[in-house]
């Protein structure tokens, strides 16, 4: 038997803003240890026998920090499908389906999102030995947790009659949407209820036999934009028209709520989606005051909050039920009983068309870093730091001229038909409309200061004429 897990890594993460940004959702952040939660989730899976090398689906903007988080942890996957914009699970799956039929036709897919914690991995992996069995016989299979409390934040499943010859399996009598506080006391003292994890087993084959059933259009559309997509590097990357055309809709609504297919896993996995600060709290070992604390924090009479400091120090002192969040450029402070209001945070952000919920002061790239240390009228400054290798683009500017002090490492600058060797304390000059690029050679990284002047300081100020990364 030849699993094959497809790691979904889109998203945006609103909910656990400010730390979680656009430009760096919560999948890809250490939220509950030195991993990120997408290299948590593909560590979990790296001693199953049946597994074979895993799928990602990731946005494009975010394929760099992907293909870096893997190459950290030793992970080579099968692919990796860059999704020009968002489109939910269905178009996913979709073309993460027709994927894996390339390279095999009896390809069985494990779909995890990758923002889930698994605590129990043994109870998981039973779970998955059990809708691998109903997949054989032609199911798709989803995974219900076993509810802890009467949870309104997420849709629930009430199985059925078992699944002839498979313990543990049920036949899906319906989805319910997330209910009222008062419903979902009911649902939690029937044991025929569980949880919508969003997980999910079944042949690549037969998901996109029920999707062309129940939603044609989807089908269609991925079908086209996998055959029309091309290779990019070591990315995957499905056409843009046909992906846009693409009718937005989660698995659930496009055939799980439809199939007459559908069989229910339930599994006490130890399962958390951390879709809020409080769920997140609630992960986290706590102290003796049922307080989680990470960073430079100073507590008094303080109980079961959570304060997490990025970058200064943060004091609180005399509340109860509260999480307070510091980074550089933004500070939360929310009751525990409100943290679903965070997403609002992020509109609102979005309409007065602010910064704070796309990137944060430290900005990746595939080359390595730049972070935003001053910034005032006709002049930015910048750390940036370059990884061994890395090269950034041969690039100019209209509007800004920018001046290169290297802190520590080796610079190899090219500016205009000039290429010079730079060590510590050096320094250069790059003239508005000057062609330059620079490089580290070096087997260390290379730290700078840029400092930029001009009546233009913007990112999009950038005209590359050659690029190692492909972003021209």
């Amino acid at each position: 038997m030849r699993i094959y897990p497809v790691i979904l890594a889109g998203g945006a993460g609103t909910r656990l803003w400010p730390l979680s940004r656009e430009a760096l959702p919560k999948q890809l952040l250490p939220l509950c240890s030195k991993f990120s939660m997408l290299q948590e989730t593909l560590l979990r899976l790296s001693d199953w026998p049946e597994l074979m090398p895993p799928l990602i689906t990731c946005g494009n903007e975010h394929r760099f920090l992907v293909a870096e988080q893997l190459r950290a942890i030793g992970v080579t996957p099968i692919g990796i499908l860059l999704e020009p914009e968002s489109k939910n699970t269905a178009p996913s799956i979709a073309a993460a389906a027709h994927f894996l039929l390339k390279e095999d036709k009896e390809a069985l897919m494990l779909v995890l999102p990758a923002d889930h914690m698994i605590a129990d991995v043994e109870s998981f992996h039973v779970a998955v030995w059990r809708a691998a069995q109903a997949a054989h016989g032609g199911a798709l299979a989803t995974f219900g947790i076993v509810p802890s409390e009467p949870e309104t934040g997420y849709g629930y499943i009430r199985r059925g009659k078992v699944v002839e010859g498979i313990e543990g399996c049920y036949v899906v009598e319906k989805f319910v949407e997330k209910p009222d506080s008062s419903t979902a006391e009911i649902f939690i003292a029937d044991p025929a209820y569980s949880w919508n994890s969003g997980m999910f087993l079944f042949f690549a084959a037969r998901y996109l036999e029920e999707l062309q059933i129940f939603r044609p259009a989807i089908a269609e559309c991925c079908r086209n934009a996998f055959n029309d997509a091309h290779r990019d590097l070591d990315f995957c990357r499905l056409n843009e028209i046909s992906f846009a055309a693409c009718p937005p809709e989660s698995t659930d609504y496009a055939v799980m709520e439809h199939t007459a297919h559908a069989v229910v896993v339930p599994a006490e996995i130890g399962w958390s989606d951390v879709g809020s600060w409080s769920a997140l709290s609630q992960i986290l070992k706590d102290d003796v005051n049922d307080n989680v604390i990470r960073g430079d924090v100073y507590t008094d009479a303080v109980k079961n909050s959570m304060i997490r400091a990025e970058g200064r120090f943060v004091a609180v002192v005399g509340v109860d039920d509260l999480i307070v969040v510091e980074t550089k450029d933004a500070v939360l402070v929310v009751h525990k009983d409100q943290v679903q209001r965070v997403k609002k945070i992020v509109e609102y952000l979005r309409k007065n068309s602010r910064t704070e919920h796309l990137n944060h002061t430290k900005v990746y790239r595939p080359w390595g870093s730049y972070e935003g240390i001053d910034i005032g009228e006709r002049f930015q400054v910048k750390r940036i730091t370059v990884n061994p290798g890395g090269k950034l683009s041969l690039q100019m500017h209209h509007h800004r001229a920018e001046h290169w002090v290297v802190v520590s490492g080796t610079a190899l600058i090219v500016s205009g038909d000039e290429e010079k060797l730079l060590s510590e304390n050096e320094s250069t000059y790059i003239p508005i409309g000057e062609k330059h690029r620079l490089e580290n050679p070096g087997k260390l990284p290379l730290h700078l200061i840029e400092i930029q002047s001009g009546g233009y300081l913007g990112e999009d100020d950038i005209v590359r004429f050659e690029d190692m990364y492909k972003r021209l």
